[in-house]
């Protein structure tokens, strides 16, 4: 029996369908906002996996092209994998769900949004955010629900919930906010230079509208909900435990305890291969149950010493960064390169600078058809000191990218300023905490050093939390974590930004949620955090971007054009923009409103191109000089082409300053020749005079002869 739920959201209705679609999933929803349209499912697994010592939770965001009227390119004419959006916005969502599963379930759970309809002014993945969780809260699934989301825009200073496509095209920020009616749960954000204070009010005013939305969710799961199922815990067992504590609880502190990730995970396994060694014949059954309860000892101890003794496992005290380091220019040939390095964690960033018809594609749900600006991150196996193959990227590389993307393109200048299409691709060289915050700082130092104008530098750090399981109200922030800290600890809250304000945040937690202290101090340890290692490492390398462009880097030059002449530029089937291409070696883009660029590392080819696409779309106009070939020969003159389509008639009486008495005495087929334009008839053709040229040249070489002399 179908259900209809309506609630209105920043002057939309949003309306909640339940019990029609997709009724054996556990949970299933359809979420409706203006015309856009999401089916949400949530499907569990009756019984775990054999063996399996986690939880498998899996989110798709799936889209589909006829939701906005498209047929899919390519061959087949269907959807493919995922577009990186579809797999950015899976990520927001797995991340806001996962910290409210039970630590202990192990069934799996499968989350699938199928974006149906999309009205561009209505975001589908606000749809899916609720949708997902009305989904989970209303089906048997152990799901610690509600909770809700919105998206925030700043438009002229006012926060703006869910803003439309108008005013998202104007906002100086987009937050995607979850939370329960306590505590936030996750920050996704872009931003333009905001103040963290002003984030922090955005945060709030977006947190007043959840709380209402999760009122509306919780009607709607008292209505037909499903009561939650009971599963076995998978926990470890009080004497394991017990006896694991007391045999290696000296010898597993003493093993964490190094500031080398390479030699500290050799201690701990040694410290868990004599453990289990010592245990087989006590407990022989239970090979699983003690390395759980070895993992155990291990959070427990990095937990402890930064909550009791306000130490970390590296010596380092909670506001200290890792020893950092940064060189540009490592790589002659790229465009632009650098190597940022804090700790045991090193990015090495490139720069590539191409035309702008080099600009990727996008086919997607969205308005957005290109993108000028990429950012690609790659992490092999070798930054982990693991030997396994490369695979591709994956959806944890994606989501780095993106987020290093988001960071920078605030400051990455205009089209118009800078005409490139820009690529920047991260290697992740070692791994050991936060390297999308450092694939920040390397991408900054090599765009500077491939001459980009950046509107101003941007780094950034993560800050992490450990909150007292016994005492929620008791936490400690803390300063640049490590991998162990992050594996082991509540919160990975990375903030990237300049020193006049936050340009990204992504937050990822494994407690129920953050207040506000935690937000507002995690706030200005990453604005410590990322002004420090401005001013010590990053800045005293490369001050500012360089001067110049590498000289393996395109040089774009530019031109307009009246537009009812781009088809003379082109000619038919292109003939005549190829021709100048083969003769210049260039590469051309012509935008709809009549701009041209010319992109080629020649300098002088460059001029050329444009000089000859000038004359194309332009007026020629006697008096003119220009450089041609010989096309025809004729009894009574030459056919010259000086521009590309464009030819005129030399005759014979010009061909040369003295009489000839035949054209093949001067001139053949094929020959460079430099002409002047010397009239244009009523019937448009052009006469070109070569014996002009010739005359003025020995003008002006006679005159500076006679300069010399005096």
């Amino acid at each position: 029996m179908k259900q209809v739920f309506s609630l209105d959201v920043a002057g939309r209705k949003l309306s909640v369908e339940v019990g029609q679609f997709a009724q054996l999933a556990n949970g299933a929803v359809m979420v409706r906002y203006g015309d856009t349209a999401i089916l949400s499912t949530a499907t569990m697994a009756k019984q775990p996996r054999e063996g399996i010592d986690f939880f498998p939770l899996s989110v798709d965001y799936e889209e589909r092209l006829y939701s906005v009227g498209k047929i899919p390119g390519g061959f087949i004419r269907r959807e493919g994998k995922p577009t990186e959006k579809a797999i950015l916005t899976a990520r927001v969502i797995d991340r806001q769900i996962r910290p409210r599963f039970p630590k202990d379930f192990r069934n799996d759970v499968a989350v699938v949004n199928t974006v149906l309809s999309v009205d561009q002014d209505n975001s589908p993945e606000f749809a899916s955010i609720i949708g997902t969780s009305v989904a989970l809260s209303i089906s048997d699934i152990p799901f610690n629900g509600p909770i809700a989301g919105v998206i925030l825009g700043l438009v002229d200073g006012k926060v703006v919930i869910n803003p439309n496509t108008e005013q998202r095209a104007k906002s100086d920020m987009y937050v995607t906010l979850s939370a329960d009616k306590e505590k936030i749960i996750m920050i996704e954000a872009g931003a333009n230079q905001v103040p963290e204070d002003v984030m922090l009010e955005a945060i709030k005013a977006g947190h007043e509208e959840i709380k209402r939305i999760i009122e509306f969710i919780e009607g709607i799961v008292k209505e037909v909900g499903k009561p939650k199922i009971t599963y076995d815990p998978c926990v470890v067992p009080e004497d394991i435990w017990n006896t694991v504590y007391e045999m290696a609880y000296d010898d597993m502190k003493a093993a964490i305890m190094n500031d080398d990730k390479t030699t500290r995970d050799q201690n701990v396994e040694a410290v868990c291969n004599a453990v289990q060694e010592k245990l087989a014949e006590t407990f022989p059954e239970q090979k699983q149950q003690i390395a759980d309860a070895l993992y155990k000892l291990q959070k427990k101890i990095v937990r402890s010493l930064i909550l009791d003794e306000g130490r970390r496992v590296d010596g380092r005290s909670l506001m200290e960064i890792r020893p950092l380091h940064a060189e540009v220019g490592l790589l002659p040939r790229t465009h632009g390169s650098a190597l940022f390095q804090r700790g045991q964690t090193q990015v090495l960033t490139n720069v590539t600078l191409g035309p702008l018809g080099d600009v990727q594609m996008l086919d997607g749900v969205d308005l957005e058809e290109s993108k000028r600006y990429m950012h690609h991150y790659n992490f092999p196996a070798f930054s982990v000191g693991e030997a396994r193959p490369s695979r591709g990227p994956g959806r944890r590389e994606i989501g780095h990218g993106a987020l290093a993307e988001r960071a920078l393109e605030p400051v990455i200048p205009s089209e118009e300023e800078f005409p490139y299409a820009i690529r920047l691709v991260s290697e992740v060289l070692m791994s050991n905490g936060s390297t999308s915050q450092g694939s920040v700082c390397a991408s900054t130092l090599a765009l500077m050093d491939a001459g980009v104008p950046l509107k101003a530098p941007v780094a950034g750090i993560s800050c992490g939390l450990v909150v007292d399981e016994e005492n929620p109200d008791r936490f400690i922030t803390f300063m640049d974590i490590q991998g162990i800290e992050d594996f082991f600890g509540d919160m990975d809250f990375k903030v990237a930004g300049t020193k006049k304000g936050i340009t990204a945040i992504q937050v990822d937690i494994k407690v129920d949620g953050l207040n506000y202290d935690i937000i507002r101090q995690a706030f200005e340890i990453t604005r410590k955090g990322r002004i420090q290692i401005l001013d010590e490492c990053m800045l005293p390398v490369i001050s500012e971007p360089r001067k110049h462009l590498s000289p393996y880097a395109p040089k774009i030059f530019k031109t307009k054009i009246e537009v009812d002449k781009i088809r003379e530029v082109i000619g038919p089937g292109g003939r005549i923009i190829n021709k100048i291409i083969a003769e210049t070696g260039v590469k051309i883009d012509i935008e709809d409103d009549g701009t041209v660029y010319v992109a080629t590392t020649d300098e002088e080819a460059g001029k050329k191109a444009i000089t000859m696409i000038e004359g194309i779309a332009g007026n020629v106009e006697p008096g003119q000089v220009y450089n041609g070939h010989v096309t025809r020969l004729m009894q009574f003159g030459a056919f010259v082409e000086f521009l590309p389509g464009k030819e005129g008639l030399v005759h014979i009486s010009k061909l040369d300053t003295k009489r000839v008495k035949k054209v093949e005495d001067v001139v053949n087929v094929g020959d460079e020749i430099k002409v002047k334009v010397i009239e244009i008839d009523k019937q448009g053709r052009i006469n070109l005079s070569r014996k002009d040229v010739l005359l003025e040249e020995a003008a002006t070489n006679n005159a500076n002869n006679k300069g010399d002399r005096k």
